[in-house]
């Protein structure tokens, strides 16, 4: 049975990026184009992962994050940053906002890649 991963992502150029990368590596997708898409989908069906941006209209994806952390049962669905802020503290504040990773854009498709599978063992061997 394949992963499910949601994409959290404004712009539509990126999200067809993702996806494209993604439903060729096996993965299902749902989608989200703001943090209050997210917030709704993460309650509607449980992703085994999400890779949130965190430019996002209405609710930035550091209080989407949040927010999802804050259900006891989203708790272990690994978030992954996935912006274009690279300035020094970026990381940092994505990882207190309940982010596990960070990956910066323009981003290379296989590092991305590693990192999603990366944090699907995670929480498989845990």
């Amino acid at each position: 049975m394949s992963k499910c991963i949601l994409v959290v992502e404004d712009q539509a150029d990126n999200r067809r990026i993702l996806r494209d990368l993604l439903v060729n590596a096996g993965y299902e997708l749902i989608e989200a184009e703001s943090g209050e898409e997210a917030i709704t989908a993460v309650t509607a069906r449980r992703p085994d992962l999400i890779l949130m941006d965190i430019q996002l209209p209405v609710i930035d994806g550091y209080e989407a994050t949040r927010r999802i952390r804050s259900h006891p049962e989203l708790k272990s669905v690994p978030i992954i940053a996935v912006t274009s802020y690279a300035l020094t503290g970026d990381e940092a504040k994505a990882l207190a906002a309940g982010c596990n990773a960070y990956v910066t854009k323009p981003f290379s498709p296989r590092a991305l890649l590693a990192k999603v599978q990366e944090q699907l063992a995670l929480v498989t061997n845990s």
